[in-house]
C-alpha cells in the first residue's frame, strides 16, 4: 500500500435519478475503486506510532428511516415528518438534530485552526443522507463535503461504510446483505466523489448487531471483504475468543473468524467497541480519559500503543445535542497543550491500523475472536464432519439444553430481540425479498446488454424498497405506527416490482 490517490477515477455519478437515490447501477465502478490497495491516513497522518502512549477513536451514528409518510404516501425522511409535525412526540427536536448532522462540519474546522489534532469517524445511513437531500438540506451535505473532501480537513475525519438503509445484519435476509453495502457505496460516491469512497476502510453495523449465526456471519464478512472492507467495529460483549472466554484484551484489534456450515472460513480484523452507555461515554468523551490509563502493549514483539474505541448515536438525548460539543473541544484543547501528537492521542480506525501495519505488525499477529456464542456449536462439530446438517443438529440441541441460547446475534441493545414478535414485519420483509430475487436475479444471470439491468428504473425502485423495508426502525419502535410503515411499504414494493 503506498499512495492515497486513486489510479484511475471514474467520471462522476448522479446523486438521484427519477427522482430515486442512486444505489445501483455502477458496481463495476464501485468496485475497482472500493478494492485498489492503497493507504488512506499514512501518507497525510501527523501522527508517528513511537510518540504514542495510548490512542483512543470516537465515531458518531447518524441516522433517519425514510417513511411512507409524504405527498400520497411517498417514501420521505423522518426528519421531513419531524419538520412537519413538530407537534407530535420529541419531534420538535427536528432542528437540533439537523444541527447535529452538520455541526462537525464547523467543529472540524474550528479545532484545526486553533492548533488542535482532533479526529472523528462518521456513520450516516443512506436514509439519512437520502432524507437530507429530498427536504432540501443541501446545507448539511455541504458542511460534511468540507471535512470530507477538502485535503486540509480530510486527515482529521474517517467514514465508515455501513448498511443502506440501517437494516441489523443477523435478520437481513442473506442475499441482500451485500446489497445494502453497495448500496451505500454507490450513494456516498454520488454525494462526496469517488476519492471519498476509496477512502471507506471500516464498516460500522447498525445498532451494532453482528451475526453469531454461522452462514449469516460468513457471508456478511465475506461480503465486506468482497466491498473492499479491512476492517470492522464490532462489540466486545458480542465476540468471544475461540476458546469462548470473553477477550483478554480489548484493547488491542482482532481478527475475526467466521466459519460457515460447510467449513469454509473467512477473517477480517475488527476493532473493539467497549461495553457501556454508548451515547453518554461519546458525549463526555470517556474514551480518551480511559485511554489516559492504559500504557502500550507488545504484539508479536513490537511495542504497540493500545486502542479505546467506542461509537454513539451523534444526535439522539440531551447529552449528545448539549454535552458533547463543549466536551468534544475541551479534550482536543487540553491534548494540544501537550502538542496534541504524543501521549494520548486520538486516532481514526484506518490510520490506527496503517500506523501499526507500517510497524511490522500484521493482522495474523492480532488476537482472534469469533461471534459469541460459536464456541458452543464448535465443541460439537468436528472440523473433519462440518455440514450444515451437523450444524443444524448442533443448534437444535443446544437450544434444547438451554433456553437462553440463540442464534440471532447480538447488539448493543440485548434486552431486545429484533426477532420475536415481529412475525407481521418480517413475514413480509422476507416475502418481498423473495418477490425481488425471483424476478431479477433470472434476468442479471442473463443479461447481455451494454446497459447493465441494475441501472434500469425498474430494477433500482424495486431494489429501494426492498432494502427501505429491512429498516431496523420498524421493529425497535414496538408495534403500531411502525409497523404500519412497514406494511405500506411492502405493499408499494410490492407494486414496484410488479
Amino acid at each position: 500500500m503506498v499512495s492515497s490517490t486513486l489510479t484511475t477515477s471514474p467520471a462522476p455519478i448522479p446523486e438521484l435519478i427519477d427522482d430515486l437515490p442512486n444505489i445501483s447501477g455502477w458496481e463495476a465502478d464501485v468496485h475497482a475503486v472500493t478494492s485498489e490497495q492503497h493507504s488512506v491516513f499514512l501518507p497525510t497522518t501527523n501522527l508517528r506510532l513511537d510518540d504514542l502512549a495510548a490512542t483512543f477513536a470516537i465515531a458518531l451514528h447518524m441516522h433517519q428511516p425514510t417513511v411512507p409518510a409524504g405527498y400520497n404516501r411517498a417514501p420521505i425522511g423522518h426528519l421531513q415528518y419531524m419538520f412537519e409535525h413538530t407537534g407530535e412526540g420529541d419531534n420538535h427536536n427536528a432542528g437540533a438534530f439537523a444541527w447535529c448532522y452538520s455541526r462537525m462540519g464547523e467543529f472540524i474546522p474550528e479545532l484545526v485552526a486553533s492548533g488542535c489534532n482532533p479526529r472523528v469517524m462518521l456513520d450516516y445511513s443512506g436514509n439519512l443522507l437520502w432524507g437530507l437531500r429530498q427536504m432540501g438540506r443541501g446545507d448539511v451535505l455541504d458542511n460534511l463535503k468540507r471535512i470530507t473532501c477538502d485535503a486540509t480537513y480530510q486527515p482529521y475525519v474517517e467514514w465508515l461504510g455501513t448498511m443502506w438503509s440501517h437494516s441489523v445484519v443477523p435478520s437481513t435476509p442473506i442475499p441482500d446483505i451485500k446489497l445494502h453495502i453497495q448500496a451505500w457505496q454507490h450513494y456516498f460516491a454520488a454525494v462526496f466523489g469517488w476519492e471519498a469512497l476509496a477512502r471507506v476502510k471500516g464498516f460500522s453495523p447498525p445498532e451494532m448487531h453482528l451475526p453469531n449465526q454461522p452462514d449469516t456471519l460468513y457471508a456478511f464478512v465475506k461480503a465486506l471483504k468482497e466491498c473492499g472492507y479491512r476492517w470492522l467495529l464490532v462489540q466486545e460483549h458480542s465476540v468471544e475468543t475461540l476458546q469462548g472466554e470473553p477477550l483478554h484484551d480489548k484493547h488491542l484489534p482482532h481478527q475475526l473468524i467466521a466459519r460457515n456450515s460447510h467449513g469454509e472460513t473467512v477473517s477480517i480484523t475488527v476493532l473493539i467497541k467497549t461495553q457501556g452507555s454508548d451515547t453518554k461515554l461519546v458525549a463526555q468523551m470517556q474514551p480518551y480519559y480511559e485511554a489516559k490509563t492504559l500504557s502500550r502493549r507488545s504484539l508479536n514483539g513490537i511495542s504497540i500503543p493500545p486502542i479505546v474505541s467506542q461509537i454513539g448515536d451523534g444526535e439522539n438525548g440531551g447529552v449528545m445535542m448539549n454535552e458533547f460539543p463543549p466536551a468534544f473541544k475541551q479534550a482536543w484543547y487540553q491534548m494540544a497543550e501537550n502538542g496534541g501528537k504524543s501521549g494520548v492521542v486520538g486516532v481514526n480506525g484506518t490510520e490506527y491500523l496503517e500506523l501499526l501495519e507500517a510497524a511490522g505488525v500484521k493482522p495474523e499477529d492480532y488476537p482472534t475472536c469469533q461471534a459469541i456464542a460459536q464456541h458452543q456449536i464448535w465443541q460439537r462439530v468436528s472440523p473433519e464432519n462440518i455440514t450444515p446438517e451437523a450444524v443444524a443438529e448442533a443448534i437444535a440441541a443446544i437450544k434444547q439444553e438451554n433456553s437462553n441460547f440463540h442464534m440471532e446475534g447480538s447488539s448493543w441493545t440485548n434486552d431486545r430481540s429484533w426477532v420475536k414478535d415481529y412475525d407481521n414485519v418480517l413475514t413480509p420483509m422476507n416475502q418481498l425479498s423473495a418477490h425481488f430475487h425471483q424476478t431479477f436475479d433470472p434476468l442479471l444471470q442473463a443479461q447481455d446488454t451494454a446497459e447493465p439491468l441494475t441501472r434500469t428504473s425498474h430494477y433500482r425502485k424495486g431494489l429501494l424498497y426492498n432494502l427501505l423495508l429491512q429498516t431496523s426502525c420498524f421493529r425497535y419502535w414496538g408495534q403500531g405506527a411502525w409497523t404500519d410503515y412497514a406494511r405500506e411499504l411492502y405493499q408499494q414494493g410490492e407494486a414496484a416490482i410488479g
